[in-house]
């Protein structure tokens, strides 16, 4: 799965972006994207909360409106923030989607629903291989509220303090342990990479769960990681 689509601003193809989602289905890669909430409750294939290290504005997303984001210009390309719906139109099925919720809440916690709403709607009708995925588990369950047919499942990491500083430390010890597993409905996660021996990832695994990893950044790196995991998500070379 191409991380963020198969980026390189070297070239003028963005991350998220409709020209990174061409190359990625010209080459036969899976996608992998990210969803952000506009002011007016479209979805938004973005990934941070923040504009300014992908675009020339500055802000956060969730206060402009669906129209003010797409008029965006991203950084190192000349196409705008692309919604989801229009996405889901361009990538029709060709390739399997992987679809990543950013965490709306701020702490991991349960102020969730809208961004996950908007999603589901959007793949109403959607005929194309596609799974829905969320550090928060609160989005996971919504997901399974609004779409229970729609595969979902958990990113999940070490979760270390110094990586997550917005959030607190007990929440962070309580998800680390991946406990939601069973209760959202998942079917798969897609851990960090560098942590794939971890105990609870062999647990999953013997249970029957799929395990992917991410952000692989070399064909080494994916060898390795190919010990333990189904899929990868990839970056920086040609997987």
């Amino acid at each position: 799965m191409a991380h963020r689509t198969l980026h390189d601003v070297r070239i003028g193809r963005p991350e998220n972006s409709v020209s990174g989602a061409k190359a990625a289905m010209a080459a036969g890669y899976g996608l992998e994207i990210d969803l952000q909430l506009s002011s007016d409750g479209v979805a938004m294939v973005f990934h941070d909360d923040l504009l300014q290290r992908l675009t020339r504005h500055y802000g956060k997303v969730r206060d402009h409106t669906a129209a003010q984001l797409q008029a965006m210009r991203l950084s190192h390309g000349d196409e705008g923030i692309p919604t989801f719906a229009d996405f889901l139109q361009l990538v029709n099925g060709q390739v399997p989607l992987l679809v990543e919720i950013k965490d709306q809440d701020g702490a991991l916690g349960p102020d969730t629903g809208d961004m996950e709403q908007a999603a589901c709607d959007d793949l109403k009708g959607y005929d194309g291989a596609v799974a829905l995925m969320s550090f928060n588990p609160h989005s996971v369950a919504k997901c399974a509220e609004f779409a229970p047919h729609i595969p979902r499942g958990l990113v999940t990491d070490p979760f270390l303090t110094d990586d997550w500083p917005d959030v607190d430390a007990a929440r962070l010890a309580e998800l680390a342990r991946i406990p939601d597993y069973d209760r959202v409905g998942a079917c798969f996660i897609s851990h960090n990479v560098n942590d794939l021996d971890a105990p609870r990832v062999a647990e999953l695994k013997s249970s029957g769960a799929s395990v992917f990893c991410w952000t692989v950044k070399s064909a080494e790196q994916e060898a390795d990681a190919r010990r333990i995991v189904d899929n990868v998500t990839f970056e920086g070379y040609l997987a």
